[in-house]
C-alpha cells in the first residue's frame, strides 16, 4: 500500500489500520471484508443521489463508447451545450452562463480569475484584493487556499497570493450553542468587511468569496440576515460576491443551491461534487449576465484566456446530465426536504451525550462539536471517525468536529441507523 501517497490523511496510521471501501449502492458502502457501511458524509460531500445510480452509469457507459474525449478549446460537443443550458435551469435561471472545470478547486480558482479580468475589462483594473473569510475551505489551489482560512492548509505553502485579506468567521458557540437553523445572532459580523473597506480602499477590492455554509471547517451556519448583509455592501461598493457552491450545491439544503434558501444572489457561484453525483470529476462556475457580457464587448479573439484540457468532458457532460434527471424523476430535493425535520430531531437526540459541547444543522448537513482533549486537539475527532467506521458508519471529522451530510435519498430507517450507531459511538469515547 506504500505507493499511494494518500490526500488529507494520516498516511502512517491508515496503512497500519486501513478502511478500504470496495462497493456501493443506495446508502450503502461494502468494506473489503464484506461490511455494510452507511454512508453519513455522500462519499465526501457529493453523492446526493445516493450510490450506484444506474441511469447516472449507463449514460457514462454510453458515452464512453461513443464520444471518449473531446476538445472544448476552438471545438465543442452537443452534450457540453445541453448541460450549460440544464444547469441555467437548475438554477432557476438566476444565472446565465457555466464556465466547465474538473474539481471544486479549479472552479475556486477559475472565479477568482474571471473576477480580476471583469474589473480590468471595465477600466478598473485596480481592483486586484480578493476577500475570503477565516476557516473558510475553498479548496487547494493557489488562489483558493488564499482566500481560504483554515491554518493547516495554509500554513506549508508559503506566503500564498498577495493582496488577499479575510473577514472574521461567524462560529459564535458562547451565543449560538445549540441552535436550530440559522443561529440568531451574529449579522453585525458582516460589518467587518467595512471595516476592511476603509482599510483597503473599495477601489481596489475586486470580489469577495464565502461558503453560505462552510463545510470542511466543521458546518459553521451563518447568523439570519448575515448574508444578506454582505449581498448588500458589495452592491454598494461594485465588489463581485462569490458563492462557494461545492458542499452546498445540488440539494444540500433542500433546495437547488444554498442561494435559493437564504433568498441571496451572488453574481458567481462555483460547484462541483454533486454536480455528477461523485461519479466523474467535474466543476462549473455559473456566472451572471453582466459579468460574462463585459468579455463579449472586448475586441475580437479569444475573450478569457483560461480553461482546463477536461473542461466540459463528454463523460462528465454525460454524467451531469444523468443526474439531473434522476433529481428530477426520483425527487430528490422533495424527499431532502420530507426527510429534513426528522434528521434534525435525530441531531438534536445527541445533546447531553459525553463530550458533546453543540449541534447545528441546516438541510441535511450537520455539525457535532466535541471538546477537545487537553493537549490532543483533533484527537477525540479522529478516535469518533475510526470507531464510527468499526461499527459500520462513514462520517466526516475536521478536528473534533463531526460532519455529517448522508445522501439526499435517505429514509427514516437510514436516520435511525445513522444517529443510533452515532449515539453509541460518542457513549465510548474517551
Amino acid at each position: 500500500m506504500s505507493s499511494f501517497w494518500m490526500p488529507f490523511t494520516n498516511n502512517r496510521d491508515f496503512k497500519r489500520d486501513p478502511r478500504l471501501l470496495v462497493s456501493a449502492e443506495g446508502m450503502y458502502y461494502r468494506d473489503v471484508d464484506g461490511n455494510q457501511v452507511l454512508d453519513g458524509a455522500a462519499g465526501l460531500w457529493c453523492v446526493p443521489c445516493g450510490h450506484g445510480q444506474p441511469k447516472i452509469a449507463a449514460a457514462i457507459a454510453q458515452m464512453a463508447g461513443q464520444l471518449d474525449f473531446a476538445p472544448t478549446f476552438q471545438m465543442g460537443h452537443p452534450a457540453a451545450f445541453e448541460l450549460a443550458e440544464r444547469l441555467i435551469d437548475f438554477s432557476g435561471g438566476r444565472f446565465s452562463h457555466v464556465f466547465y472545470t474538473n474539481s471544486g478547486s479549479e472552479a475556486v480558482d477559475t472565479a477568482l480569475k474571471i473576477a480580476l479580468a471583469y474589473h480590468r475589462l471595465r477600466g478598473e483594473g485596480g481592483r486586484t484584493r480578493l476577500i475570503g473569510r477565516e476557516r473558510g475551505y475553498h479548496g487547494v489551489g493557489f488562489g483558493g487556499l488564499s482566500v481560504g482560512g483554515i491554518g493547516a492548509n495554509r500554513k506549508a505553502f508559503g506566503p500564498l497570493l498577495p493582496g488577499v485579506d479575510h473577514l472574521r468567521h461567524t462560529h459564535d458557540p458562547e451565543r449560538n450553542a445549540f441552535a436550530r437553523g440559522e443561529p440568531e445572532h451574529g449579522a453585525e459580523l458582516a460589518d467587518d468587511l467595512e471595516r476592511m473597506l476603509l482599510l483597503h480602499d473599495p477601489s481596489t477590492i475586486a470580489a469577495v468569496i464565502v461558503e453560505p455554509v462552510a463545510g470542511s471547517t466543521g458546518v459553521l451556519i451563518p447568523p439570519k440576515g448575515y448574508l444578506a448583509r454582505l449581498r448588500a455592501i458589495c452592491d454598494r461598493h461594485g465588489i463581485l460576491l462569490i458563492f462557494d457552491e461545492v458542499i452546498t450545491g445540488f440539494g444540500r439544503l433542500t433546495t437547488p443551491f444554498a442561494g435559493d434558501w437564504f433568498g441571496v444572489e451572488p453574481d458567481m457561484m462555483t460547484t462541483a461534487k454533486g454536480i455528477t453525483n461523485g461519479a466523474v470529476p467535474m466543476g462549473a462556475v455559473f456566472s451572471k449576465g453582466f459579468i460574462h457580457d463585459a468579455f463579449m464587448d472586448a475586441p475580437p479573439g479569444i475573450e478569457l484566456f483560461h480553461g482546463y484540457t477536461y473542461s466540459g468532458h463528454p463523460l462528465a457532460c454525460a454524467a451531469a446530465l444523468a443526474t439531473l434527471d434522476v433529481f428530477a424523476e426520483q425527487g430528490v430535493l422533495a424527499n431532502a426536504a420530507a426527510i429534513q425535520p426528522y434528521f434534525e430531531e435525530a441531531l438534536q437526540s445527541l445533546r447531553g451525550l459525553p463530550h458533546v459541547i453543540d449541534l447545528r444543522s441546516l438541510g441535511i448537513i450537520a455539525g457535532i462539536e466535541l471538546a477537545p482533549i487537553p493537549g490532543q486537539p483533533g484527537a477525540r475527532g479522529y478516535a469518533a471517525l475510526k470507531a464510527a467506521f468499526a461499527d459500520g458508519l462513514l462520517i466526516r471529522t475536521t478536528g473534533d468536529i463531526i460532519a455529517l451530510s448522508p445522501p439526499l435519498v435517505m429514509e427514516r430507517q437510514h436516520v435511525d441507523e445513522l444517529f443510533g450507531k452515532l449515539a453509541d459511538v460518542l457513549k465510548r469515547l474517551a
